[in-house]
């Protein structure tokens, strides 16, 4: 297996940290915009290369696979590249896998009802080419979704006889402090990808909705409030509706009556991003500023911290799940919630990243192992829910990261 890594960012670099443990792959060509980026996640492996590459070019990245024998396109970079690198794999010939997909649009003129353009259409769309040329695009393969994806199949086929909700939930504890030790405004996660799934307007799916737009509607955003008890030590924390891949995936593989994802955002990451949209610095659109063209979302993302460098001074632990609720294999009432929790000490002191990144990268690694092992195989595009969870699962293990499973008070 010869690896294109597209991204060296705060992910990108986790991804190489983790990869290079592992021994299933030849090469890895860790390729970004800026080539000074990619030889320092280079660097941690003689097995890894770095190289320039245009992610909004589809033609950029083919050429590089050709260029390498690339068998397999890793993206990790903002889902607004997803459809460059996804056409560009697919035309190289080589197999794909992201950790976000294409981006949605919604109708306007009623935008709390109607779907639109949902999160992955343009790349379901392609699923017949991919199927004919024999490849896999292995779509939504971080922590959520991806390991979320996978507990949600475990569940049905390991511990459910009726599902009545698929639920996401993801909370942490997470904190970032100053040189004086004061806690200050820092996204653990790319700002730019944040902005654009808290802002849309959430999607839920019902099978009761089966007959309108094929069970799918949107809400307003941050609706339907909930404390969730998380655990490891997290505890309670209010999520609230999030527009995510999990909802768009999970009813094409999985039975279950509803999907939802619920993220615990905090009362000050809301009124951060509530004030973004009114001041209209969540746009992409660029304008002109001083004779430059910028677009507001982009400046916000300068203007962060970088998510790969606060690891050193964020503490807390993060967590990301699965809460099922229906019928059990005995036949009785259950509620259990799969998980998965990181602690940023750690993620620090073992791999040298903080932990949001790192759990997210973990995820394609595993699926990367599993696919050069021929354990995961396939051809079209399809989810994480579409392969068995178990070897994904227990490798979580084998990676010394596990996995744990509770029982939830029923309402």
């Amino acid at each position: 297996m010869r690896i294109l890594l597209v991204g060296a960012g705060g992910v990108g670099g986790a991804f190489a940290a983790i990869a290079a443990r592992r021994d299933f792959f030849e090469a890895v060509v860790i390729a970004d915009y800026d080539e000074a980026r990619a030889q320092k996640a280079a660097a941690v492996d003689p097995r890894f290369a770095a190289a320039q590459v245009d992610a909004s070019d589809p033609e950029s990245v083919a050429a590089l696979c050709r260029e390498h024998a690339i068998t397999h396109v890793m993206n990790a970079v903002d889902p607004r590249f997803v459809m460059p690198i996804f056409d560009g794999a697919l035309a190289a010939g080589a197999g794909y896998l992201d950790m976000a997909m294409s981006l949605s649009k919604r109708h306007a003129e009623e935008p709390y009802r109607k779907v639109g353009l949902k999160l992955g259409d343009e790349q379901f769309a392609k699923a017949g080419e991919w199927e004919a040329a024999g490849q896999l695009a292995l779509v939504g393969i971080g922590v959520e979704p991806g390991m979320s994806n996978v507990f949600a199949r475990y569940a049905a086929d390991e511990l459910f006889d009726h599902i009545e909700e698929l639920g996401t939930r993801d909370g942490a504890n997470l904190a970032v402090h100053d040189d004086e030790g004061n806690e200050i405004f820092a996204p653990s996660f790319s700002i730019w990808t944040t902005i654009e799934e808290c802002l849309n307007p959430p999607v839920i799916w019902e099978r009761s909705r089966a007959h309108e737009d094929g069970g799918w509607y949107t809400t307003e955003p941050f609706s339907e409030p909930e404390v969730f008890d998380f655990p490891e030590g997290i505890g309670p924390v209010e999520c609230v509706n999030v527009e995510h891949e999990e909802v768009l995936m999970m009813p094409r593989w999985i039975e279950a009556d509803r999907v939802t994802f619920k993220y615990g955002l905090g009362s000050e990451f809301i009124g951060v991003l509530q004030t973004l949209h009114t001041l209209g610095l969540d746009r992409t659109e660029k304008i002109r500023v001083g004779g430059v063209e910028v677009s507001p979302r982009d400046v916000v993302a300068a203007c962060l911290p970088d998510p790969a460098s606060i690891g050193p001074v964020m503490t807390g632990k993060t967590c990301a799940g699965v809460w099922v609720r229906g019928t059990g294999k005995d036949g009785q009432p259950r509620s259990t919630y799969l998980y998965h929790v990181v602690d940023n000490a750690w993620s620090m002191a073992e791999y040298g990243h903080q932990c949001v990144v790192w759990q997210t990268a973990i995820n394609p690694v595993i699926a990367l192992e599993l696919i050069a092992t021929g354990v995961w195989s396939g051809a079209g595009v399809l989810g994480p829910e579409a392969m068995p969870p178990k070897p994904f699962l227990d490798k979580l293990e084998e990676y010394g990261s596990p996995w744990g499973q509770m029982e939830v008070p029923q309402d």
